[in-house]
């Protein structure tokens, strides 16, 4: 009787351990998780009839101001992460100072039009945070290529969104003699070695998500 209730005994304890085993196997309640943010991202297109580059130098004699047109231009980012993309492409060629004979030496001499006759602009970041619904104030960085050679930008920028429609500016500096740009000056006049540039835009915004 004792041999057979020890057997019982056992069994019954292997049965436990069995399902003791098999319960800490069994996989457990799925962990909670972090709520995800979909991702989405606005396009800017800029409209060729209202953008225009404006651009300032100074020099011994005066302040030559003038202009370039755009050629195209369209801009993607991310209002949460501020990763961004799409380019702004300026028609080089279209230049022009007000001088002719200046304008003409130019783009001769000076920017190379006839083999360089595009400056483009990559986007990359926006730094800030991007308001659509009231005014705002950030920075963009990217890639511009001018005279055949790429350099980082960083722009400080001003823009409004009203419905599908926006404009803004952005503003920076070109060291065009650091970035290996002839330097106009000669024994008369001193033209100093950075360009002020004031990006004026406007065209359509979409909300892509």
């Amino acid at each position: 009787m004792r041999l057979r209730g020890w057997k019982s005994a056992s069994v019954a304890i292997g049965l436990l351990l069995g399902i003791a085993v098999l319960l800490s196997a069994a996989p457990g309640p799925p962990l909670p998780q972090a709520p995800q943010t979909a991702a989405h991202s606005i396009t800017l297109s800029l409209d060729p009839t209202q953008t225009k580059v404006h651009f300032m130098v100074d020099s011994t004699l005066h302040t030559v101001h003038g202009t370039f047109a755009l050629k195209s231009g369209s801009l993607q980012f991310d209002p949460q992460t501020g990763k961004a993309g799409g380019s702004i492409v300026v028609n080089a060629v279209s230049g022009e100072s007000g001088n002719s004979s200046r304008d003409e030496r130019m783009h001769k001499e000076i920017l190379e039009t006839w083999k360089f006759a595009e400056a483009t602009f990559r986007l990359t970041q926006v730094e800030g945070q991007v308001s659509l619904n009231a005014p705002s104030d950030f920075k963009v960085r990217g890639i511009i290529t001018l005279h055949g050679t790429d350099h980082e930008l960083l722009a400080t920028v001003h823009s409004e969104f009203t419905g599908e429609h926006w404009n803004g500016t952005a503003k920076f500096d070109v060291p065009y003699i650091q970035w290996g740009i002839k330097n106009p000056s000669n024994f008369l006049l001193k033209v100093k070695p950075v360009v002020n540039v004031e990006l004026e835009m406007a065209g359509v915004a979409k909300d892509a998500k």
